[in-house]
């Protein structure tokens, strides 16, 4: 009688329960917030306007969280001098900023982006230490990076696994003055940012504006304006990062692979400190997937370095670009030829142009035969293909890999003899580029095609399936992750939410439009405790519920 009576409870819990998507608009809406916030990766958040996290407030996002961006507000959110953001996410529970648009109808700008503030330190054209971060409109509170008291090692918090997509927007009416879709303002190297991806940024994938921050393993996905864009003093080490650039989407301005500035005003633009980036391991890909690829004429080099900087590249590389590097101006081509920046150990290839030079009266000669140089140990190639990667172009409709293959160039030339790649961030490799021939350090939590992807599910097929179907799932009993197929027929509104035994909601799988298929969704239940959980379809039409066994 006992067992009957829990059923009855468990069937009538299940019927009274909402079915509203699960969306919390009210925590993350315009304002300045003077108390720390912490995040439940249950609940789907709604962006909404400019949110301001305050100084000495921390925002905390776990594993698996979703944040939608509002489109119609730009939501954007700043972390601000003196405060911390925490987003700290696995290989299996990456966390996803997002667009609120439904799948097949998101695009770059969709909302704001992420806006990170430090006290680490910057230059200006003025020559001010602080500086009002551009992007922000005029209508809303200004924020500003740099200043006073310096700390190079400012600690702004963590981003570990996250992604980022379809933000970065111009709201200022003015070119050259965009949200990315990071922004990073004078952040100090106390943050650490890892495993990171940034896909349809609305401007560049990361401007890091001045500061210190280091970033390893990051991806910049078909954005529209640069991939990699430094200035104003950024003095950053950067290893394992890689680009990709669609042949059709590229940005008034000129899109690069690499863009690297001191400050905007050219030429007299030796403000201290200079902006010295260290780059290694890097993985470049152009739009050219061949020669002969049509691409959008608004592209520009793979490497733009310009105004001063003293940028340096290792053991990268540049590939499918109109152009390989651009040594822009006196100033960069001084340093190049005085071995004050650096060009070593990469490779350059399906480039038309391998090099080139702009300005400069001739400092440097021949940039190709300064890349040339016997020593500096860089290679170059015709064609991509030369390479040997093993699908660096996969992404046209299907999943890329970056990987070297077997005799491929990219296994071997990697060199950390250069006392600027001494620093303990850098991990020394044999092989040049992003990638050794083995390990894909982008399987798991990476997406190549988030304009459809619906998240939280993988579709298994696009097929009409023959009924509404909700499978038993596999494993079972399982610790902690289980997967779940079903099958839709109809396209609708579909949900998938599991149930602890008193008919608590413990997790939203689905809860969106979904076309008609078979899908598989993943439940990682590492918060809960051991025992039995249900799991309920619903659609329109079609509603079932199965029981699974958690065991640790």
């Amino acid at each position: 009688m006992k067992k009957l009576f829990l059923t009855l409870l468990l069937i009538l819990s299940l019927q009274s329960l909402s079915y509203a998507l699960p969306v919390d608009s009210t925590t993350l809406v315009d304002g300045h917030y003077n108390s720390s916030i912490t995040l439940s990766a249950n609940k789907v958040y709604l962006l909404k306007g400019f949110v301001y996290m305050e100084k000495n407030t921390t925002l905390t996002i776990p594993a698996g969280t979703i944040i939608r961006g509002d489109f119609n507000t730009k939501g954007t959110l700043i972390i601000q001098r003196g405060a911390q953001i925490n987003a700290v996410g696995t290989v299996s529970q990456p966390i996803i900023f997002t667009s609120n648009k439904p799948a097949g109808q998101r695009a770059t700008g969709d909302w704001g982006g992420l806006i990170i503030l430090g006290r680490a330190g910057i230059n200006t054209v003025s020559g001010a230490d602080s500086n009002l971060i551009e992007g922000l409109p005029p209508e809303v509170t200004p924020a500003y990076y740099g200043g006073q008291p310096r700390n190079d090692a400012d600690n702004s918090g963590t981003l570990k696994y996250c992604r980022f997509e379809f933000g970065g927007i111009n709201l200022t009416g003015v070119s050259g003055n965009e949200i990315n879709g990071l922004t990073l303002g004078g952040v100090g190297s106390g943050t650490t940012i890892d495993y990171i991806q940034i896909s349809y940024a609305g401007d560049d994938a990361v401007e890091c504006f001045g500061g210190t921050v280091n970033l390893k393993h990051m991806i910049a996905y078909k954005t529209l304006d640069d991939c990699w864009d430094t200035d104003n003093g950024y003095r950053g080490y950067c290893q394992f990062l890689l680009a990709v650039s669609d042949s059709s989407i590229a940005d008034q301005s000129k899109s690069n692979g690499f863009e690297c500035d001191n400050n905007a005003n050219s030429p007299n633009n030796y403000n201290s400190p200079r902006t010295q980036v260290t780059y290694s391991n890097v993985t470049m890909i152009g739009p050219k997937k061949t020669l002969s690829t049509v691409i959008n004429p608004l592209f520009g080099v793979g490497a733009h370095l310009r105004r001063n900087n003293l940028t340096s590249i290792y053991n990268t590389i540049i590939m499918g670009w109109p152009k390989g590097p651009l040594f822009d101006g006196t100033g960069v081509q001084t340093a190049m030829k005085n071995d004050t920046s650096k060009f070593r150990s990469n490779i350059i290839a399906g480039c038309p142009v391998i090099a080139d030079t702009a300005g400069g009266s001739g400092v440097m000669g021949s940039a190709v035969t300064f890349v040339q140089t016997s020593g500096y140990n860089n290679r170059t190639y015709t064609n991509n293909t030369d390479v040997g990667l093993a699908n660096p172009y996969g992404f046209y409709g299907g999943t890329p890999d970056f990987r070297p293959t077997g005799g491929s160039a990219a296994l071997s030339g990697g060199n950390f003899t250069y006392p600027n790649l001494a620093n303990s961030f850098f991990t020394p490799t044999t092989y040049v580029g992003a990638f050794d021939g083995t390990t894909d350090w982008t399987a798991g939590w990476a997406n190549w095609d988030p304009q459809n992807f619906v998240i939280g599910i993988k579709t298994i097929s696009s097929e009409v399936p023959a009924a509404y179907k909700l499978s038993q799932n596999y494993p079972n009993p399982f610790n902690p992750t289980t997967k779940i197929s079903f099958s839709v027929v109809k396209s609708g509104f579909v949900s998938l939410k599991v149930y602890d035994m008193t008919g608590k909601e413990v997790s939203v799988l689905v809860n969106e439009t979904l076309g008609n298929g078979t899908y598989s969704a993943d439940f990682n239940a590492a918060n809960l405790t051991s025992g039995v959980y249900f799991y309920t379809l619903k659609t329109d039409n079609f509603s079932e519920t199965k029981k699974m066994m958690l065991v640790k």
